[in-house]
């Protein structure tokens, strides 16, 4: 039997996003984003409201990476999500990240996390709080790589259970894409 659980925001699985941006003085932040997926072929959509640090520094830069959280830095992203940039300027050396500047866009990649959207902004809408970006790269760390594509396995990355307030680990694979079904043709 089902039961109705009222409308909430709740999908599974939700990735965990880590918005990277530098402010004015090329300062880098990082932001736990929980809302966001992709949008369109070379698009994401994350929500994001005006008052936050990442989104004054987007909207600067007109540039931002979308990071996925994985296991190993469970701790550090639930803290970027927690603390703002507002309060601690130098959160990112608080959590132990180190940046990089992305060679795609004018906004940070941070070493720790092995894989990441590049993305220029294509729109933000302060009343919906829908921030567009169009990916023009992805990066990932060879480690997370098995013959030249992203492995889940190594990777590692988590999800957000809105249900229970925990992350967890995505990575054994159920089925085929576009071939297990082919059992019931």
């Amino acid at each position: 039997m089902r039961k109705n659980l009222g409308a909430k925001a709740m999908l599974y699985p939700m990735p965990v996003l880590i918005l990277g941006s530098y402010d004015k003085n090329y300062v880098p932040d990082a932001m736990n984003a929980a809302w966001g997926g992709i949008s369109e072929e070379k698009e994401i959509s994350v929500c994001v409201s005006p008052e936050h640090k990442t989104t004054e520094n987007i909207l600067e830069r007109k540039a931002f990476t979308v990071s996925c959280a994985d296991a190993k830095n469970v701790i550090a992203a639930d803290y970027v999500g927690i603390v703002s940039a507002n309060d601690v300027p130098d959160k990112i050396e608080r959590c132990g990240w180190t940046a990089i500047k992305s060679e795609m866009v004018d906004a940070p990649l941070f070493n720790e996390l092995p894989f990441a959207l590049e993305c220029k902004l294509i729109s933000y809408d302060e009343e919906s709080c829908r921030l567009v970006g169009e990916i023009l790269g992805i990066s990932a760390d060879e480690e997370i790589l098995t013959n030249g594509k992203i492995d889940l396995t190594k990777f590692k990355p988590i999800t957000y259970d809105s249900s229970n307030h925990n992350y967890v680990t995505l990575g054994e694979t159920a089925g085929k894409a576009f071939s297990c079904g082919n059992k019931l043709k």
